[in-house]
């Protein structure tokens, strides 16, 4: 797995050009009412979006059904950057690239990490697979040699994700250190990412303070409902049968949130980007079999072929495209996916069809 970020020097010099290009074309225009907010991923773009309403002009970096952890920054996104006032993370090492972009658009203003209160799970002790009888209480995960192979896997990209990254090793304050960074797929790990972006934005603007705060309530609420709603529709699906098959290892937080069994992923990392190998393919087409694991779920910003393949090989199902699930990013608008709320709404309803269930109507606070 390589990320590769162009030369600092580069970056720089497609910055300069970038904002040069900006000033011309906008000198007519009327000035932007605000502050200037750049949000790194989707989801944090749509959260800070929530919570700035038109008190703020917001800007997300990573565009709809891209990967958060292989992004490389162009230099219209250094010229945002560098303009902002202020730049909210998803933070938790989710953006390894985020150093090298700072330092290449020389970006001063205030950084919100979004994720700085959560606890973070540790792969090795919740998603280990030869560790997970606890999780998956006894049957899903008795692979044990396939299982070890990937526990070995994963130790070394737990070393900063060294192997051919020596730029990345420049960025420890953001490398992943073993945590799960996909800390927005519990609803309520989203709340508490509302309520930080809430108090940043409130310190840089007080101004508008008490919009910021009146803004999160209102969204928070409609989480809150959100999350009544996956529990009460899990809770129609006995707990042996809430079996999830992931494209990687992103929804770490969802399936301890809503008690759900998970049998594995077809790429055994954090990371979107790590290679498979045929030991992981075996040992996780074992697992589906032993498990009775009704289905793949692929993402809708990965190729599905390597999910195809595993679920042909283990006998079932594989959703994917437009109903497969919204992992590190949304999806772009008039998709199921194209909001926070939206995409936890189409990835309940995709597990709970495939296990069986009929969803309830949507309570009124997130009917429109």
């Amino acid at each position: 797995m390589t990320h590769r970020i162009p030369p600092i020097a580069a970056l720089l010099a497609g910055s300069a050009l970038a904002l040069g290009l900006a000033g011309c074309a906008t000198t007519d225009a009327p000035a932007a009412s605000g502050i200037s907010v750049v949000a790194t991923t989707t989801q944090v773009a749509d959260f800070t979006q929530q919570v700035a309403g038109d008190a703020a002009q917001v800007t997300s970096l990573i565009q709809p059904n891209q990967s958060s952890h292989s992004f490389d920054p162009t230099a219209a996104d250094l010229a945002a950057l560098a303009e902002a006032d202020v730049l909210v993370i998803n933070g938790a090492g989710l953006e390894e690239w985020l150093d090298s972009a700072v330092e290449a658009s020389g970006f001063a203003g205030v950084t919100i990490d979004a994720s700085a209160s959560i606890e973070l799970r540790e792969l090795d002790e919740e998603l280990g697979h030869d560790e997970e009888e606890a999780h998956s209480e006894g049957e899903a995960h008795t692979e044990g040699e396939a299982h070890s192979e990937e526990e070995e896997a994963h130790s070394e990209e737990e070393e900063a994700h060294s192997e051919g990254e020596e730029a990345h090793s420049e960025d420890d304050d953001h490398g992943h250190d073993g945590g799960d960074p996909h800390t927005w797929t519990s609803v309520a790990n989203a709340t508490a990412m509302v309520d930080a972006i809430a108090d940043g934005l409130a310190e840089v603007d007080a101004d508008n303070a008490e919009a910021f705060e009146s803004n999160a309530a209102s969204y928070t609420a409609q989480l809150a409902a959100l999350d009544g709603w996956i529990i009460e529709n899990m809770q129609q699906v006995d707990a042996s049968q809430r079996l999830m098959v992931s494209n990687h290892e992103a929804f770490g937080y969802f399936v301890d949130a809503y008690d759900i069994t998970f049998v594995g992923a077809v790429i055994p990392s954090f990371d979107d980007n790590a290679e498979v190998s045929a030991a992981d393919i075996d040992g996780l087409v074992d697992a589906i079999r032993d498990s009775g694991a009704p289905a793949v779920f692929s993402e809708t910003s990965l190729s599905p072929a390597a999910a195809d393949t595993i679920a042909s090989e283990a006998g079932v199902a594989v959703f994917s495209g437009e109903q497969g699930l919204y992992g590190d990013s949304l999806g772009p608008a008039g998709s199921a996916g194209e909001t926070y709320i939206g995409s936890m709404i189409h990835n309940a309803t995709v597990l709970l069809e495939a296990w069986g269930a009929t969803v309830t109507p949507l309570p009124a606070e997130l009917s429109e």
